[in-house]
């Protein structure tokens, strides 16, 4: 007898930048060099508070299961975060220790969503956001958004695209790929909005911390009835660590306990402890210095992509990637980018990777290499296009 896949797999996309990730490598194996703009992975190390942490926690040889919602010393210090943060008072409680962001979009979607409700996103959206959904038999509702909303959702745009079936919007802000903001007033108006439809209000704060000018809002400064993910991957630099954390409303706490228990089991033990050094004060004063190297890239960046011809319609204000206009060069980002990497050793994310709307026109640029690196791809990306 044969087996067939699951028919919900026909809807999971995979990611196109794998493809030239994987070419990448394979010409880096060949001795070529490659200048990688293309993963969203900060360049810097581990954090060295934070690899002693871990390192002294496995030193001891017990490394035994946390609790499925993660250490409570853990969870009441991100809970402590928020007070100092966004002065917002958070019973530790509602906060879950995933093993990544992407744990905890499972278990926020899997505890919210029912088979055939609908999630509004913004087009262009972080790709594997639509795949969580579809995972659970539900669907995503894309909204085109551009320039004139900064690339994101708004209060507007979520009651006019609303239909019968809709459960929630996902706002992420800072968001991938574009590095836009939402303003803490346009937040605050968005959750009213998805509340007064009677919906779920996901807020994916992955990229706080990497802001470039006034601080990022968190949907939980306005609402203690939405969903928020973030990480200790991005501003924490702590991605292959596999740590991340959801807070949930009161009413889905036993819910998402429940799931996660049977789900992950707990997210692995001697990341939690090493996550745990993440809040100490010497370890943030280091995490902020990385923040302002980050922003230091972005305007080198930007200037040196504005200069050699490509149209940029938000400046980022967070996150470390910048979201650019080649229609002046190609009319497919995606053979642009396998190009530019065969020719010239430079690797970069395509648009068709983060939507549809104008996707062929747009390739993410990521600012996780050092200006040096940086500098040397734009060389060979101005030889490429001026051939």
């Amino acid at each position: 007898m044969k087996h067939h896949v699951a028919d919900r797999m026909r809807g999971i996309s995979s990611f196109y930048v794998m493809e030239l990730l994987q070419r990448a490598k394979e010409l880096e194996r060949q001795g070529r060099d490659i200048v990688h703009m293309e993963i969203g992975e900060p360049d810097f190390a581990t954090p060295p508070l934070v690899l002693e942490a871990g390192n002294r926690f496995l030193s001891k040889g017990e490394v035994k299961y946390t609790a499925a919602a993660g250490l409570p010393e853990l969870r009441s210090a991100v809970a402590e975060y928020y007070r100092t943060q966004y002065g917002v008072s958070l019973d530790p409680r509602r906060v879950f220790i995933t093993p990544g962001a992407s744990g905890a979009f499972l278990l926020a979607f899997a505890a919210s969503l029912n088979p055939g409700e609908r999630v509004l996103m913004a087009d262009p959206c972080y790709p594997c956001n639509d795949n969580f959904v579809r995972l659970f038999d539900a669907g995503t509702h894309f909204v085109p958004v551009g320039a004139d909303t900064a690339y994101q959702l708004n209060a507007e745009l979520i009651r006019r695209h609303w239909r019968p079936g809709c459960k929630g919007a996902l706002i992420a802000s800072p968001s991938n790929p574009t590095g836009t903001l939402v303003c803490a007033a346009d937040l605050q108006a968005a959750v009213a909005a998805v509340s007064a439809l009677g919906g779920c209000f996901y807020s994916d704060e992955i990229y706080h911390g990497l802001v470039y000018g006034d601080p990022a809002a968190s949907a939980l400064q306005f609402s203690d009835q939405v969903f928020v993910i973030n990480s200790f991957s991005k501003f924490f630099g702590m991605t292959g660590w596999r740590v991340g954390w959801l807070v949930v409303p009161e009413d889905f706490v036993d819910a998402v306990e429940k799931l996660a228990q049977n789900i992950f089991i707990a997210t692995p033990t001697h990341s939690q402890y090493a996550a745990l050094a993440s809040f100490d004060p010497e370890n943030m004063a280091e995490l902020n210095r990385r923040r302002d190297e980050f922003a230091a890239r972005r305007d080198f960046l930007y200037d040196s992509l504005l200069r050699l011809g490509f149209k940029i319609a938000c400046k980022p204000h967070g996150a470390f990637y910048i979201y650019a206009d080649c229609s002046a060069f190609c009319d497919d980002s995606f053979e642009f980018a396998k190009s530019l990497l065969e020719t010239e050793g430079v690797a970069v994310t395509p648009g068709k990777d983060f939507g549809a709307h104008r996707a062929n026109y747009h390739i993410r640029f990521a600012y996780t290499a050092s200006i040096d690196r940086m500098a040397a791809a734009l060389t060979r990306l101005e030889r490429f296009i001026c051939r």
